[in-house]
């Protein structure tokens, strides 16, 4: 049965019905009652975080539709463009922020690239260097609150069991996500520029205009943080608020989506969720019918056999996770993976607070690795280029950001030290 699911995925049947079916298949197996499936769904729906999802991801799409991706570049670059690399730091942080709210890195690159690759080049910036640091820093925000990948991996390991708080899992990827940033910020500093570029001089005119102009969306970050780490808001009360605030200034302040445009983005914004939940509610009834097999413990035990040490283990993990970042979207992996993966890493000692902060961090590598990362395919598309082009512009920042999710790995106390 297993061999006739992986042969329809590869025929491109829906993944969600490839897991329902294994699900199916197995439960009939072990005479088990197939209606255990759909009650499975519908714990799912009875979850009170799960509302952050839609929540976060409509405030996202929102936001990647009007023009506060313009707002963010002007005011990062009216206060950071005077800097040795200044623009590139401007591209990373701008990157960073949006996809922390879409949840996406695909959606930064499509929606940021056409702004900040033409601005690279202008400012004398390779074009080469610009396009591979639009490409790999789309990627970057997966670690940082709001993240759509943080809260779906806390929900997935509550329903395993695991003590998984998803407020500790925003505080748990602070720290690393910013060691991302740092490297990919020294590298811009190091690159030179075209000598016909001036470096741009610091302006107070312009910062302010700027700061002006972005003040509206500025409170966000501190009203979704805040609200959460002051004890203010659950994480599903922040998602809420945060939707209805961007709502209130892009839409009936700003007015920079029309209300008849409303309806399509809510459609779109959904689409992606609907992927997401209805993928999370079958991979559970999955889950649970490898927990009954005992199919973690039997992979543990085989497992034990070749790596007898966390140290090792977390060096294998890196490898496959890698591997899975170029196959799986992120939210798929997640689903279908992390109910395997947790049980053993806990096997092994591994605080589940980490393992999930190495896992997204290799995902979002895996996202630009070549041969067949994802944001290659994307950024080929978007900017027109080859995907040999985009590999070669992408590796100084792969192998940049392999060493800090090395040192994220096996240095467990980067993750945790803030809790």
């Amino acid at each position: 049965m297993t061999l006739v699911c992986i042969l329809f995925a590869l025929f491109g049947a829906p993944l969600f019905a490839v897991i329902a079916a294994a699900a199916l298949a197995g439960f009939h197996s072990e005479g088990v009652d197939l209606s255990v499936v759909a009650i499975e769904i519908y714990r799912l729906a009875e979850t009170p975080v799960l509302l952050a999802i839609p929540l976060f991801t409509f405030a996202g799409y929102v936001l990647g539709e009007s023009g506060a991706p313009q707002r963010l570049v002007r005011l990062s670059n009216a206060l950071l463009g005077w800097l040795p690399g200044g623009l590139a730091i401007v591209a990373v942080v701008t990157c960073a922020l949006f996809t922390a709210f879409t949840g996406a890195s695909g959606v930064t690159i499509v929606a940021l690239g056409a702004l900040l690759y033409p601005a690279l080049k202008q400012a004398g910036y390779r074009p080469r260097f610009g396009l591979g640091l639009v490409t790999s820093s789309g990627s970057l925000g997966i670690l940082f609150a709001p993240s759509l990948p943080l809260i779906l991996y806390g929900v997935v390991a509550q329903s395993l069991g695991a003590r998984v708080n998803i407020d500790d899992l925003f505080v748990a990827g602070i720290l690393p996500g910013t060691l991302m940033l740092v490297l990919l910020a020294g590298y811009c500093m190091l690159q030179t520029r075209d000598g016909s570029a001036a470096l741009q001089a610091f302006s107070r005119v312009e910062a302010w205009r700027a700061l002006r102009a972005s003040m509206p969306e500025i409170p966000l970050p501190f009203i979704v943080l805040g609200g959460i780490y002051g004890g203010y808001l659950a994480v599903s009360e922040a998602a809420a608020v945060t939707a209805l605030y961007v709502l209130l200034v892009e839409v009936a302040m700003r007015r920079e989506i029309e209300w008849a445009r409303l309806p399509a983005v809510m459609r779109e914004s959904m689409t992606l969720v609907g992927g997401i939940l209805i993928i999370l509610g079958v991979s559970l009834a999955s889950t649970n019918y490898m927990i009954d097999t005992e199919l973690p413990t039997r992979i543990f035990d085989t497992i034990r056999e070749y790596i007898d040490d966390k140290l090792t283990f977390l060096i294998a993990l890196n490898v496959f996770l890698l591997v899975l970042g170029m196959m799986l979207d992120i939210f798929s992996a997640l689903v279908i993976m992390i109910p395997i993966i947790l049980p053993i890493a806990l096997d092994y000692g591994v605080n589940p607070l980490h393992l999930g902060i190495v896992f997204l961090a290799n995902m979002q590598l895996g996202y630009f690795t070549p041969p067949v990362g994802m944001n290659l395919f994307i950024a080929s598309y978007r900017f027109d280029k080859s995907i040999v082009e985009l590999c070669l512009a992408t590796w100084p920042f792969f192998l940049l950001l392999l060493i800090a999710v090395a040192v994220i790995t096996y240095w467990p106390a980067l993750s945790t030290a803030l809790l």
